[in-house]
């Protein structure tokens, strides 16, 4: 992770009940201060960002830390591209016509794609994170609430943009469900 890009925020949740929520190292301390809940309802972590489902190591610090400072490998074959920069390489499948056009482009193929990338982000900005929040808010959904009555209409009402009628098919579901749900959803009513 890089020192420009914020510590991620995560909610833990047993069952229904929101049990732990904030920076990653302030939830890994909850959840190790709480211990094992295996003979229990299994507790589950979920990034605010993405809403994707995570398996967090919980051991203690030196143990997970040995793990992550394990030597490199000293045969280790070196990536294609400008490592200082971050560029990656990937391949680009264009018609003869784009490749013509980025050719005459000031700075070549890759400065011409790297501007329009950049161009094409700040004009669709409200959109991409309109888009985000409800992917986020689906695959939270889909991975604790999909047993829920009114799940269906409500994924259906949340992808229609339909503040109102989702807010009132959650309605009846559990309070820290439901207040996880309005804080991922928030940005993709924005625009709506």
């Amino acid at each position: 992770m890089s020192s420009s890009t914020p510590e991620s925020t995560l909610t833990a949740f047993v069952g229904f009940r929101r049990i732990a929520s904030g920076p990653r190292s302030q939830v890994i301390a909850q959840l190790r201060k709480q211990g094992d809940r295996s003979d229990e309802v299994p507790t589950f972590v979920f990034d605010d960002c993405t809403g994707e489902r995570l398996d967090l190591d919980l051991r203690d610090e030196p143990a997970a830390q040995a793990v992550e400072a394990a030597p490199p490998d000293e045969h280790a074959t070196r990536s294609v591209g400008r490592p200082k920069l971050g560029v990656v390489a990937r391949e680009v499948t264009l018609l003869p016509r784009h490749w013509e056009w980025l050719g005459r482009q000031p700075g070549g193929a890759s400065v011409a794609l790297r501007r329009l990338v950049d161009e094409a982000r700040h004009v669709h900005a409200d959109r991409d994170a309109q888009r985000a929040a409800r992917e986020a808010t689906y695959r939270f959904m889909t991975a604790i609430a999909g047993d829920l009555p009114g799940f269906e209409e409500a994924t259906r009402a949340l992808f229609a943009g339909e503040r109102a009628r989702f807010d009132t098919l959650i309605g009846p579901w559990p309070e820290d469900l439901r207040a996880h749900l309005d804080k991922l959803a928030a940005a993709a009513w924005s625009a709506a």
